[in-house]
């Protein structure tokens, strides 16, 4: 009797199988789309990630130029921020005061 119930459970578990490969199969492809998916999602919040720190650092140095430039700005009314940029920007010298302007570099055998 044991026997007679262990080999029609085995039976119809063979049944089973043999009617339903289509479903394991399906469950089979869905998972391993899933797991394409779920690869492919992680490229792309790594690739992202990258992105948003090279977009922070971008606009941690706009916004210190920007603030360089707000500070220029508000100083153009400062006379020694006007003569600071005259020298620098044109090389104009104050009145009393020789400019000298060097052209190439000094070797060793020239003096």
């Amino acid at each position: 009797m044991y026997q007679e119930s262990r080999s029609k459970s085995l039976g119809l578990f063979e049944e089973m199988f043999l009617y339903s490969w289509w479903v394991i199969f399906f469950l089979i492809l869905c998972f391993m789309f899933f797991e394409q998916g779920q690869n492919a999602r992680k490229e792309v919040v790594k690739e992202l990630s990258v992105q948003l720190q090279q977009l922070k650092l971008e606009k941690e140095k706009a916004l210190d130029l920007q603030k360089s430039l707000l500070m220029q700005i508000n100083s153009q009314s400062d006379p020694a921020w006007i003569e600071l940029t005259l020298r620098k920007v044109l090389g104009v010298v104050p009145e009393g005061q020789t400019k000298v302007f060097f052209t190439g570099s000094i070797t060793s055998k020239e003096l």
